[in-house]
């Protein structure tokens, strides 16, 4: 916490300190929506060790036909069962405070120092959980404005050239639904999350304004995008989260998943703590801390099994 600086009122006048304002204004912070969508995970906690392991299993393969013949034998399929671990670790942070400063200022400072933590133990959150969704082996790259790339090695085919627009959207869905069987989220809607950029782009694509148009001519009015192809928009401006990429930073980058996606490995919800005063009590520290991760259920690009499609570019 720096010192109050003092000044002269004349070249040898007595020293005044330049007059405060009665009232403590906050910087914004950007919006954090990750965390609503995360399911946390209910065998793991304190005194569980560092790593939780998921079990999954998949389903048999379709039969060409299930017809049997009177002498044939039913046959027997494997019941495949896979795991995935993930291990938890710190985070924290915190914001150091002097005794002298506590006993000088008018202001009480620690009220706006544990909101201000709080605020950043948000945007961190928001952060490792976005990180968690964008490591999705399944990525979609829009390379034009009717083109685009799927892969299915944890890397973009291309670079982007073309914001998201309807074309996008529905190949987004299709790919979705009717390629890799990724079960919708609730209601039979998928989620999308991304930054602001590619909402805004979507929304100047005549096909998405004709749409509203007769469904609800307000909607780009008060900015609503609500739900294209069973897929639910939600906007976020968290740079850190899903940064705007591409050639001339065209598309913002986000993600599309449905049910189990990712989940959220707590052995220690994060907390504010007051740290132990030093120096005789003339220093003070206030943190966040925590013990948690976060990761995908499915790590594969598995029809049936992958959930995130991660829209993006090289």
């Amino acid at each position: 916490m720096p010192t109050t600086t003092w000044t002269l009122s004349a070249p040898t006048g007595p020293y005044k300190n330049h007059a405060l304002s009665m009232a403590l204004y906050e910087s914004a912070i950007a919006d954090t929506v990750f965390m609503e969508y995360v399911r946390p995970e209910d065998g793991f906690g304190r005194k569980k060790g560092e790593t939780i392991t998921l079990t999954r299993y998949t389903n048999p393969t379709e039969p060409t036909s299930g017809r049997l013949l009177e002498t044939e034998r039913i046959p027997e399929y494997p019941f495949a069962m896979s795991t995935k671990s993930i291990t938890v670790g710190e985070f924290g942070g915190g914001i150091p405070t002097t005794n002298l400063f506590e006993e000088l200022s008018e202001f009480d400072l620690q009220t706006p120092i544990q909101k201000v933590l709080r605020n950043q133990l948000t945007l961190v959150m928001d952060t490792a959980a976005a990180a968690a969704y964008k490591a999705t082996l399944l990525k979609y790259c829009p390379t034009g404005v009717a083109s685009s790339t799927v892969t299915t090695n944890g890397t973009f085919g291309g670079t982007a050239a073309s914001g998201l627009n309807m074309f996008h959207v529905e190949e987004i869905a299709e790919l979705m639904y009717d390629t890799y069987f990724i079960p919708p989220y609730s209601g039979g809607e998928y989620i999308g999350i991304f930054r602001s950029r590619s909402l805004t782009s979507l929304q100047r694509d005549p096909a998405w304004e004709q749409w509203y148009t007769y469904t609800n001519p307000q909607a780009k009015f008060n900015d609503e995008m609500g739900k294209m192809k069973n897929i639910r928009f939600v906007r976020t401006n968290h740079a850190t989260a899903l940064a705007n990429v591409g050639t001339g930073s065209v598309l913002g980058e986000g993600v599309v998943f449905g049910d189990d996606a990712v989940v959220m490995a707590e052995a220690l919800s994060p907390e504010l703590r007051a740290g132990m005063a030093s120096d005789g009590g003339r220093s003070n520290v206030v943190y966040w801390y925590g013990i948690f991760e976060y990761g995908l259920i499915w790590d594969t690009a598995n029809a049936g099994e992958v959930r995130v499609v991660h829209v993006g570019s090289l």
